[in-house]
């Protein structure tokens, strides 16, 4: 009969995502999990098999808490250049140097874990379908230009924002970020 746990794997599983978001998932080692979370490797391993299942819940996490609050600003009321400056703000202005997890297990792991592909493809469509929204009500309100390129601008608020998120990780300046927030968001007034 298999013992009952000793932990609370919700609580494991929240400060693993801020292990892997701070150190990323290649410089976090199983031992130094097993002291950040104060489990034994054999109490790890029953749990979540491995590194990598540990590390697929946490993105899931993520993704549940961190990601579900970016899309929930992005819905918020209120002028649509407003709205997405704040949103766009938000992105690179909370804790310097950790950027976002997603962004962060794209560019360290790229595509070479359909789980994991899955995960942060997945995150970045919530984005993508949270900015389109936003935009599209922006011309519908007369905000933005009618004939604005929806799909090009999309394009261009993401790869802007995955950009920006970089950036901040590298610990780029915020007056920089800033600078660049403001030219964006001015460009999609463009004719």
């Amino acid at each position: 009969m298999a013992r009952p746990r000793e932990f609370d794997e919700q609580d494991v599983v929240a400060r693993a995502t801020e292990l892997f978001w701070r150190r990323g998932y290649t410089a976090t080692g199983v031992r130094e999990l097993g002291a950040e979370l104060e489990l034994k490797q054999s109490s790890l391993y029953r749990a979540f098999h491995d590194k990598r299942g540990l590390f697929l819940r946490a993105l899931d996490h993520y993704r549940a808490t961190e990601s579900s609050q970016a899309e929930e600003l992005l819905e918020r009321p209120g002028p649509v250049r407003e709205v997405l400056r704040d949103w766009l703000t938000c992105m690179v202005g909370e804790e310097t140097g950790r950027g976002c997890l997603v962004v962060n297990t794209a560019t360290e792991l790229g595509a070479a874990d359909p789980d994991v592909r899955r995960r942060t493809e997945a995150a970045f469509e919530v984005t993508r379908k949270a900015l389109e929204s936003l935009l599209r009500r922006g011309c519908r309100t007369g905000e933005l230009p009618a004939g604005l390129d929806l799909d090009a601008a999309v394009d261009l608020l993401f790869t802007t924002v995955l950009g920006l998120r970089v950036r901040e990780r590298a610990g780029h300046h915020p007056e920089r970020l800033a600078a660049t927030i403001d030219y964006a968001i001015r460009m999609l007034a463009a004719p």
